[in-house]
Parts: C-alpha cells; structure tokens; sequence
C-alpha cells in the first residue's frame, strides 16, 4: 500500500505531519506514505508553469505515474483543499494510476456550488492586491492567523514562511481559472470517478466547500461513500489528528478487506 497525500493553499506537507504521526498507532507507517507538494505550495514553480488547473492535473498524473514506474503497486490517493481538486480530476480522468481515491472538497463540482468570499477577490483584479497583503505580513501575525483558524501552532510555524510571492502566483492564477461555471463544468464528469472506490470526508466545521448538502449530492454521482467528521474544520487533520487518522485508517482497511477489486488492483 501507498497512501499519496496532496495538500492545497495556503499549504506545505506540514498539514499532514500530526496525522502521519498517529497513522503509525494503526501500523501505516513512514514508508507507506508519500505527501506530495503542488507546485508553488511549499516547493518552488517551475519556469512557465501557468498553475491552471489542467497543469495541477498533468502534474500530479506525472507525479503518480513516477511511483507506479519506480514499483508502487497500487496509489491511495487522498487530497485535502485544492489537493482533494486535484485529486478528482485524476479520478475522473486517470483512474488508471490509483486503487482508490478520497477528497474533503467534492462539494466543489456542484453546479450550486459559489467560490468563498476571499476566492472571489482573487478571482478580480482586486485579488492582486489582497495577495500581495497576505504575504507582506509578519510571520509571527500569520502564524496566529492560521494556527487560530485550526492548522495549530507548530504545523502554521511550519507553512508560513513559504506562504511568499510565488504560492501567491499560483494562488491568483488557480483560482482565477477555476472561476464558476469551471468548476460546475468539471462537475458534469463527476460519475467517471466511479470506476474507483472514492471516499468523501465531510468535516462539519468547513465552510469553505460547500456544505453538507452539495457534498452528499456529488458524493452519490461519483459513487462514493461520506464520512462525516463532527467537531472539526478545514484543517481536520490538524485539529484532531487521531480521528483523521482512524478515518484515514479504516479507509485504507476497507479497500484491503475488499481486494478493491472494482479498482482493478
């Protein structure tokens, strides 16, 4: 097993290190487990790497198709923010490269689905401006910024220092392609996801990707299965790392007792 794990904005691998750390308590251990960087998110863009959605897919395919070459046998594939994006669209489109998939964003593919009021600004030449104030701010008044808004205290020390000018970039140009009906046009293709096993986690306290509703409405188009995860937010693998560990887990186990025989593994 390979579980790959994809972050997105404003984001590094740090997100995940709490819960990788109590993966282990349910035998998934370092070597199991590969967080990837989105380019602009904690590792530097290339020359020429537009950040469109369409260069997020291409670039994550080339990335799993990387592990698979070098002798992964199988990809778990699990996305959180623009990553749980990225991650659909490989579902959709290149279901080949994984076993399975999950995502706490397919709200995002509903046609009722509005972008959040900062993604909006970003989205207008207003938006420029709005990033160029995110970045310019102390660390230390970002760090409380995020760590409050639940990353926590150690994992925001770790993600501000490379939230700079170019995730900024990216930022403006991901959101800017992905501006409605783009999204709700993804969306049309959301049943192709089926031809894998998908899980969708639903954190009760995100209100950032749709809500309940929406989540559940493409959840069941795609074939997937909901888990609800109540007292958590966005940042639901640093605000209770065990109980995004145990879901993650069970996952993981579910697809094993099955032989995810419809992933074609």
């Amino acid at each position: 097993m390979t579980l790959v794990l994809v972050h997105g904005n404003p984001e590094t691998t740090a997100i995940w290190d709490p819960m990788r750390a109590a993966l282990e308590r349910h035998g998934i251990g370092p070597d199991d487990v590969v967080a990837l960087s989105p380019p602009g998110f904690g590792v530097p863009s290339p020359d020429g790497f537009g950040a469109t959605m369409n260069e997020y897919r291409d670039w994550l395919a080339a990335e799993l198709e990387g592990l698979l070459a070098a002798g992964t046998e199988h990809v778990d594939l699990l996305g959180h923010d623009w990553g749980g994006g990225h991650v659909m669209r490989i579902a959709m489109e290149r279901p080949d490269l994984i076993r399975s998939w999950c995502t706490d964003v397919i709200g995002l593919f509903d046609a009722d689905y509005v972008w959040h009021d900062a993604a909006q600004l970003w989205q207008t030449p207003d938006g420029d401006a709005s990033i160029a104030r995110m970045i310019s701010r102390p660390d230390p008044e970002r760090i409380a910024f995020y760590a409050g808004l639940g990353m926590g205290p150690e994992v925001a020390q770790s993600v501000v220092p490379h939230i700079n000018a170019d995730m900024g970039r990216c930022i403006l140009a991901l959101y800017r392609d992905a501006a409605q009906p783009a999204m709700a046009d993804l969306g049309f293709n959301i049943a192709a996801a089926g031809q894998r096993p998908g899980l969708c986690i639903l954190a009760a306290g995100d209100h950032f990707t749709g809500g309940g509703v929406m989540h559940r409405r493409i959840a069941t188009r795609a074939g997937a299965r909901v888990t609800e995860l109540l007292d958590v937010g966005h940042w639901w693998m640093c605000e209770n790392p065990g109980l995004a560990a145990h879901t993650v887990a069970n996952w993981l186990a579910s697809l094993d007792r099955t032989g995810a025989a419809s992933a074609g593994a």
